[in-house]
């Protein structure tokens, strides 16, 4: 990759591995909802801008129904759910099992028609991959609330849906505008309750760390995830889910003491190498001699997660 395209790739991958850390932080002191709405509101209005001079908003209404499935599935529930588990178990836990995207992911494209074949290397992959999650649930459960998992594991399959709904009914639309539209329609949605839970006062320490999600983790990394698709193209970009959760892990070690747990030393291994094993394009596929392989992921490439 050429400099710039590091620098972006470096920037992203500690861009959206730290949402955990100040996840974590936000919800000592906000509701889960509120904490959707002022994240979103903001990143909404900053984005906005960027779509319109793109002309990425006018041809989205005539999808409006898609639009709001994608909003449900990528934004309003994983949002809420991931806010709510993080109450009651580590940001390192939290990271880490939204690694296992890219794994549901294979399977929810295979079974939907879009991606390679399962061939023998993917499904080892796909077999360690879920391996790590049996063995990190199963290792740190007793010391964790088992709802927070199971919300967990909603929230990986909704990031893991949401983009394939995009490859299905909206990929022709200008994704700066999808995603403006997303963050504008989810806010909206959590006024309400957010506004309704709102605590009268919260901290600098809380205030500092919406901020970081809403512009940072969410405006300016969507703005550089663009960036870098042009610079690299969304094969080598989707590495970058990879990265995130060590990030994820690391922070909330360094910053909240979290503890390194023997359910993360053992399934964190395993789920990276199964997500890179699994999602890997099918050894089926492989160009023959004289041609040039394919770069291509195997399933729709989508901006990951922004947690």
């Amino acid at each position: 990759m050429s400099r710039k395209g590091w620098l972006l790739f470096i920037a992203l991958c500690v861009i959206w591995g730290i949402p955990y850390l100040f996840i974590r932080i936000a919800v000592r002191e906000l509701p889960p909802p509120a904490l959707v709405f002022v994240r979103t509101a903001p990143a909404a209005l900053l984005l906005i801008p960027f779509a319109l001079r793109q002309g990425g908003l006018r041809s989205i209404l005539a999808r409006w129904r898609w639009l709001l499935v994608y909003t449900v599935l990528e934004l309003c529930v994983p949002w809420l759910l991931l806010a709510h588990a993080e109450e009651r178990i580590s940001s390192s836990t939290a990271g880490l099992l939204v690694a296992t995207v890219p794994l549901i992911g294979a399977v929810l494209y295979w079974a939907a028609g879009v991606a390679d074949p399962l061939d023998v290397r993917r499904l080892v992959g796909l077999i360690i991959g879920f391996t790590g999650v049996a063995a990190l649930v199963g290792i740190d459960i007793g010391g964790n609330d088992p709802l927070a998992f199971v919300e967990m594991g909603i929230v990986a399959f909704c990031y893991a849906t949401g983009p394939l709904v995009i490859s299905r009914w909206l990929t022709d639309l200008p994704a700066i505008g999808v995603i403006a539209a997303s963050l504008a329609l989810t806010a909206l949605l959590y006024a309400p309750a957010g506004i309704a839970t709102m605590p009268s006062s919260v901290s600098a320490e809380t205030v500092g760390s919406v901020a970081m999600l809403s512009l940072v983790s969410t405006a300016l990394a969507f703005l550089l995830f663009f960036a870098l698709i042009r610079e690299v193209g969304p094969a080598r970009s989707t590495v970058i889910t990879y990265i995130n959760p060590l990030v994820a892990v690391l922070l909330g070690v360094a910053f909240l003491s979290e503890p390194f747990t023997l359910g993360i030393a053992v399934g964190m291994p395993l789920i990276l190498l199964g997500s890179v094993l699994g999602t890997a394009p099918s050894l089926r596929n492989r160009a023959s001699p004289g041609e040039r392989p394919s770069s291509e992921p195997s399933g729709p490439p989508a901006a990951p997660p922004a947690p």
